[in-house]
Parts: structure tokens; sequence; C-alpha cells
């Protein structure tokens, strides 16, 4: 009689791999030339903080260069995208795990009325893109006397 050993993780590692390689849709990184793609193809990870006086947006886009990302801002809605490039892969170089993804990535977000579309700057240093969205002032509300006529 043969003892097995029964591992139910095993079979939900399985599973996750296989629904990541479907969800990924990646190209083959050996022939990326080969293939085209109007979607994006990673996304980077975005902290947003609301501060006093503006937003703050930190976007992780590790290995991608100021001059590869594009932020715009248009009717209250902040698009930003870009490319990271990929290294190149020798045929030679045996087997590969390629986990660091490459291509274009591309986030939108819709800001509240009171950001200040004029204002915004971006910034980015050590893979991390950060754009500032000042808030306008706040218009306060006014009491308005009533007097007798």
């Amino acid at each position: 009689m043969n003892i097995t050993r029964f591992e139910p993780m095993g079979l939900f590692n399985i599973l996750q791999r296989d629904i990541d390689r479907m969800a990924a849709r990646r190209p083959d990184p050996v022939n990326v030339e080969n293939t085209t793609s109007s979607a994006a193809d990673w996304v980077p990870a975005v902290d947003i903080i609301e501060e006093d006086d503006r937003f703050v947006l930190l976007a992780d886009v590790p290995g991608v260069q100021p001059e590869d990302i594009d932020v715009n801002m248009e009717n209250g809605v902040l698009s930003v995208s870009g490319q990271r490039l990929q290294e190149s892969i020798s045929q030679a170089a045996g087997n590969k795990r390629l986990e660091r993804r490459s291509g274009t990535f591309s986030r939108r977000f819709t800001l509240p009325k009171t950001a200040n579309p004029d204002e915004v700057s971006a910034t980015s240093q050590n893979g991390i893109l950060e754009v500032v969205i000042p808030k306008r002032p706040e218009v306060k509300a006014r009491r308005i006397s009533v007097e007798a006529a």
C-alpha cells in the first residue's frame, strides 16, 4: 500500500498560478516586438492621501524614467500613464522566470471639485511618482443680515 501526502494548498497554488497566467495575458518577453496591445500591461500600486490643503498621489513606478511618464488632467480626471522598457534577454540565458512587469501602464482618478487642476505638479524620485494636487480655497458661507424696510 502506497502512502501519499495530502497537500490541499498545492491545488490552490496551481489554481492561483493558472488564474495569474490567464489574467496577465502578457506577450512572450522574447518576442515583444511581434505583439501589439492597446491595454495596459501592468498597473502600479497607488496611495492617495488627502491633507488639509492638497491631495497627494504616490505611485510605485520602479524602473520607469521620468520622461516616460505622462500626467494629464482633463475635466476633473487625472490620468497617469507611461512605459517601463524591458531589459534585453538573451536566448542563451537558459531558464527564465520573469516577474518584473514591463510595457505600458495607465491609471485614472476622478478628483473632487475641490481640487485645483491649474496647479498640479509631479515629481519622480527613486521609483516613486508623487503628484500633488492643491485644493481650491474654500468659499465660506457669508451671513446676510435682513433689514426692515
